[in-house]
């Protein structure tokens, strides 16, 4: 079962900033998993879009410049990254998944995945883009149709997992406390990665393992490896 540290290193170092995704790498995870929002001029790494819980500024995120937001302390001093700055650390090391929230002009995010494609900066097979909006999913595929998209969800829908099946996605991502064996097993029918988000405790690992889930999103990725490998030794 693969290991996503969420957000980086999150329970141990401030979320989606480089010495959480930098311990993330550390330990050699499976994949880390980033939240994307718009900025007036970039694409910025934070999860909220508004700065006030995560950062010591307030607004939108939405309503400043990069070198605005870089100014803002996004916790230990640590700044709020970009995608490029992502994209450089990471350095095509392990797979990313990027998560879509208040992002705007796609367009623009396409042509900047591109350009990391044709620099060398990353590799298809390491990047995955997921969502709630799947209309955003769909529209993203159809200019990349090869990329891997994740289509988010907190349900059990009436027909399981052909919502991302028509999708065309690579991977379900679901709530913890929204899945059962006959969710996980209609999505493996259906061709499709079943990810699970967010576990941290040991009973809740246990039981995405009973249930053949394929990878799980975790605060604390060492502590989630190690448990991983005594459970399966």
């Amino acid at each position: 079962m693969k290991v996503f540290a969420h957000r980086g290193a999150s329970g141990n170092y401030p979320e989606n900033t480089q010495s959480a995704i930098n311990a993330a790498l550390d330990i050699e995870v499976d994949g880390i998993e980033v939240d994307l929002q718009s900025a007036k001029d970039a694409y910025v790494i934070i999860h909220d879009s508004w700065l006030d819980r995560t950062t010591n500024g307030r607004g939108k995120v939405s309503n400043y410049t990069m070198s605005q937001l870089k100014k803002f302390d996004a916790g230990s001093g640590e700044r709020i990254p970009s995608l490029e700055n992502l994209i450089d650390w990471n350095n095509n090391q392990t797979l990313l998944n990027i998560e879509l929230k208040h992002t705007f002009e796609l367009i623009n995010l396409i042509e900047d995945i591109k350009n990391y494609l044709s620099n060398g900066k990353i590799s298809q097979e390491n990047l995955i883009i997921s969502s709630y909006d799947h209309h955003q999913l769909k529209f993203i595929k159809q200019q990349l149709p090869w990329l891997k998209i994740g289509a988010l969800t907190s349900s059990i829908p009436i027909e399981y997992a052909k919502f991302a099946q028509e999708l065309n996605a690579f991977s379900i991502h679901i709530d913890k406390d929204f899945i059962n064996q006959a969710f996980v097993s209609d999505a493996h029918q259906r061709g499709l990665k079943v990810y699970a988000y967010t576990l941290d405790k040991i009973e809740d690992i246990e039981l995405m393992l009973a249930l053949g889930v394929d990878g799980i999103f975790t605060n604390f990725p060492a502590t989630t490896k190690s448990m991983l490998q005594n459970m399966t030794r």
